[in-house]
């Protein structure tokens, strides 16, 4: 079967450059083929087609489910993580059941709700740091994003549970903190369980802890009538398909897994980066603080969430760094052209979100950071697509809602200034791309809102 524009790299080089530095593996390659290209990479089918051009994406997403299908197999590099049963690692029918369950957690009255619990934890992580000493942004971003994960999906705020869970949580993914790291979660060869001491057999156990500790919560969660609660577990507990049938205790352990590990760490990354170029700009921060200050001490969270401003320079956060480097892959079904490339049936694609959100005939001066390009025009969805595209990320407002929230609060309350003069650098972490350094800051004091009351920015045109 003739591939559209192989690389010619042999192929174990391949799968180190794409370990060690995906980037930059990436950008060479579009060098190469700037519109498509045929990869050997390691976690989403060994032989890969990237896609990087707005007509192919749209030609995929168009064609769901007739000639191109998502499926949940092919995020066999996850599964380590997030089990077999949880809505990424499913496919076809029950994907779509799945998603018609846990969609509604995400919309509406629920996520008003979160609006002052984002503003709260936010507070509550700052007030403990240090003045006018160093911190890592990265670690106070996860710790918010770690709060807001054990209250929100869990409606756990304290107690041994809550605290084996955060320990456990944090310890896993610390695990996969370097390329060489992640290199457990892309060589399923290395995934070999030696005992405790092992790294594997390590994770293996700390695992087993997690699923132990998610059990027992599930368990008595069921036996417990509190028909007020609206944490997402007791949502999905009572949740029913259209046959009357409720989720098993293992199909609600590894979906929690992944509302953990999905919503946690991708986040986290996510604010750090926002806060980084935000004071790495100081143009940025000067409009972004006018803009806040705007809506006065008390602001609604829902006028927050609306600000033009601060919603362009998250976007650019996630165009710049996107949450996921890739689309989930998608099987080719029935003989199809893209891009003049003849792909057959068998055939694996993945949109490569990275080469999009770099691509100089959309975004000019791509390396830049310009909040102000998503004010001058709107962007489709196969131009810009930080949380995915076929499957798009089913928590993508609430991660959005987040992000807003615990932006505006800090920006709102805080003196912050960079600690460091070097450029802070993308490095593997997992699947997504972490500040190498973690972001070093330091608060400089407590902000008092200025009281001008300019507008800074509006909208694009629709």
């Amino acid at each position: 079967m003739q591939l559209p524009n192989p690389l010619k790299t042999p192929s174990f080089i391949q799968k180190l450059e794409w370990v060690v530095d995906p980037m930059g593996y990436m950008e060479r390659a579009a060098q190469q083929y700037p519109d498509i290209f045929t990869a050997e990479i390691v976690g989403f089918g060994d032989t890969l087609v990237f896609v990087n051009h707005p007509q192919a994406i749209q030609e995929i997403l168009t064609n769901e489910r007739k000639k191109f299908v998502a499926v949940g197999e092919l995020n066999k590099v996850l599964q380590p993580l997030l089990g077999d049963h949880s809505i990424i690692m499913l496919g076809g029918n029950p994907h779509k059941k799945r998603r018609q369950l846990l969609m509604p957690n995400f919309h509406g009255d629920r996520m008003r709700a979160y609006g002052q619990l984002f503003s709260h934890l936010t507070e509550t992580v700052f007030s403990k740091l240090p003045i006018d000493q160093p911190f890592l942004a990265r670690t106070a971003m996860q710790e918010i994003s770690l709060q807001v994960i054990l209250q929100i999906v869990f409606g756990i705020y304290e107690g041994e549970r809550c605290e084996q869970l955060k320990h456990l949580l944090i310890s896993m993914l610390d695990f996969f903190r370097s390329p060489l790291t992640s290199g457990f979660l892309l060589f399923s060869f290395l995934q070999q369980d030696l005992g405790a001491w092992s790294p594997w057999g390590k994770f293996l156990r700390q695992r087993q802890q997690v699923d132990e500790l998610l059990y027992a919560e599930i368990a008595e969660r069921r036996t417990q009538q509190y028909p007020d609660r609206i944490d997402i577990l007791s949502l999905l507990i009572s949740a029913q398909d259209e046959a009357g049938q409720s989720m098993t205790n293992q199909e609600l352990c590894d979906e929690l897994k992944a509302l953990m590990f999905g919503g946690y760490e991708t986040t986290a990354t996510a604010m750090a980066w926002a806060l980084y170029w935000i004071h790495h700009k100081p143009q940025v921060r000067e409009k972004l603080l006018q803009e806040l200050d705007t809506l006065g001490d008390s602001p609604d969270p829902m006028s927050i969430f609306r600000l033009p401003y601060l919603t362009a320079v998250c976007n650019e956060t996630l165009r710049i760094h996107p949450i996921l480097m890739l689309t989930l892959p998608a099987v080719v079904q029935e003989s199809v052209e893209l891009l003049g490339h003849s792909l057959e049936p068998g055939t694996i694609v993945n949109g490569s979100i990275y080469l999009i959100h770099q691509r100089e005939d959309l975004y000019a001066q791509p390396h830049e950071f310009r909040p102000e390009r998503f004010l001058e025009r709107q962007f489709s969805p196969y131009e810009f697509l930080p949380f995915g595209g076929l499957r798009r990320c089913i928590g993508e407002a609430l991660a959005m809602f987040e992000i807003k929230l615990v932006l505006a609060k800090i920006l709102s309350s805080y003196e912050l200034v960079l600690a460091d003069s070097q450029p802070e650098r993308p490095q593997r972490r997992g699947v997504t791309l972490a500040p190498g350094n973690g972001v070093k800051m330091v608060i400089k004091g407590r902000r008092m809102r200025q009281r001008s009351q300019v507008p800074t920015a509006t909208a694009p045109a629709h």
